[in-house]
């Protein structure tokens, strides 16, 4: 089961760097609206891209979606293959709206 953060402990993650943030939804989603600095890694190809572009599996990863499924989906995949620092943004990119920077567009 995915390890989730909540959209304020990933702001002060973020906040302090070395993390990476990973973005799960699709393209269309991703050019709707995104977190500042998001990387995209849809889940419709995550099981082939994820792993070239995410070498480290150590490094600290925080990946959402719009509401926090697909992203847990994401998370519990990389587990399975061995990263130890990967956190699903409980409610997404929706909760990021609502409680960290209501200038990213909810939809």
């Amino acid at each position: 089961m995915a390890v989730e953060i909540t959209a304020p402990e990933a702001a002060a993650l973020l906040g302090r760097g070395g993390v990476r943030l990973v973005d799960c939804r699709e393209a269309d989603e991703h050019a709707l609206c995104r977190i500042e600095g998001a990387e995209l890694i849809p889940l419709s190809i995550f099981s082939q891209a994820a792993p070239a572009a995410l070498k480290d599996r150590g490094e600290p990863i925080i990946l959402y979606c719009h509401a926090g499924v697909r992203s847990a989906r994401a998370a519990d995949y990389l587990t399975q293959l061995g990263y130890t620092q990967v956190r699903s943004l409980r409610g997404g990119i929706d909760a990021w709206s609502a409680e960290v920077d209501p200038e990213v567009p909810r939809y």
